[in-house]
């Protein structure tokens, strides 16, 4: 199968989570997300956003509104966008403002997507003033955030911007049904949902239009990695796969060490058997073998976007890997 076999209006786009590297400073990360997006924006991809993690040893971003402005900056096209703000740590007022304000910056070319997970453990969560938070809240947090947008309250997000960015909610399991109320894109992950493709066409199938031009959109994240061969991407794959394995075991997940370091390690069965159960989950390969992948996953789920998920250490790789997966498509 060639890449071409890809549908013609499928989008590819990238997340980046500002990986820290073992030896390097927190600054080098948000620097290499930054330089990312640039390349990515050369590459003609789709979206490039950033994610919302706090106290994370391994992830130097707390703050995507403060990278998407950085970002957009550097880049002249692309589409920036959170992936996610999460909606517990944050007033629904200041995140339509703070998008408001990145709207009327650079017009027509952000995004805001929206999660409900909580800081990863107890410190985390008490420093952000947040211990529980449920379906009924998300949904009335959206509603909010789009009514101070749109001006539908009686308070209205400033700058008003002529067409406030688009929300999108990062769903697993009841958030499809948030989703599907609202009448918003979703953006889905994980193997148990993309093996079974049920909750998408009930989030399809419950979905209210908001509006004329609202109708069901789904982008699949998930960890891609291409290389010149299936065994080179692999490779790849290890860093990320011992910080989630590493991270089982201390609480804590780390930064991306080089692979070389990982292959001289001597793994007990039970990380081996995660590191492999994670690397499972990706989409790795030449450029041909991960084409037949997405299309496969595309044909299973109606997928409209691609959204690639994956670093590892060695930042040339990556960009080689970020060039392989653009070219995934014609034009």
């Amino acid at each position: 199968m060639a890449p071409t076999d890809l549908p013609d209006t499928l989008r590819l786009s990238l997340l980046d989570r500002s990986r820290t590297r073992h030896g390097e400073s927190h600054a080098s990360a948000v620097e290499s997300t930054l330089r990312r997006a640039e390349h990515a924006d050369r590459l003609g991809l789709h979206r490039y956003w950033t994610a919302e993690h706090h106290a994370v040893p391994g992830i130097a971003s707390g703050s995507p509104p403060l990278l998407i402005a950085a970002a957009a900056a550097r880049t002249e096209r692309i589409r920036l966008g959170s992936g996610g703000v999460m909606l517990p740590n944050h007033r629904p007022l200041v995140v339509a403002e703070q998008f408001a304000v990145l709207e009327a910056m650079h017009p027509g070319r952000i995004d805001l997507g929206v999660g409900r997970s909580l800081g990863f453990t107890a410190p985390v969560r008490e420093a952000l003033g947040v211990s529980e938070y449920d379906t009924d809240a998300f949904d009335r947090d959206i509603a909010a955030v789009r009514d101070f947008l749109h001006g539908r309250g009686p308070v209205t997000a400033l700058p008003v911007v002529e067409d406030p960015p688009p929300m999108f909610v990062l769903a697993t399991g009841r958030g499809l049904g948030v989703a599907a109320r609202a009448g918003l894109p979703v953006v889905v992950g994980g193997p148990r949902l993309l093996a079974d493709p049920t909750p998408l066409e009930r989030y399809r199938e419950a979905f209210r239009p908001d509006g004329a031009d609202s109708e069901p959109y789904v982008v699949v994240s998930l960890e891609v990695m291409i290389a010149d061969s299936t065994d080179a991407a692999r490779e790849l794959l290890l860093p990320e796969a011992w910080a989630m394995a590493e991270s089982r075991e201390t609480g804590a997940f780390g930064p991306l060490r080089p692979v070389e370091e990982i292959l001289d390690r001597k793994f007990r069965p039970q990380q081996l058997r995660r590191m492999e159960e994670w690397m499972g989950t990706a989409v790795h390969g030449d450029a041909e073998k991960v084409a037949g992948e997405i299309a496969a996953l595309v044909e299973r789920t109606g997928a409209d976007e691609i959204m690639a998920s994956t670093s590892t250490y060695d930042r040339d790789a990556l960009a080689r890997a970020d060039e392989a997966f653009a070219a995934l498509l014609p034009g």
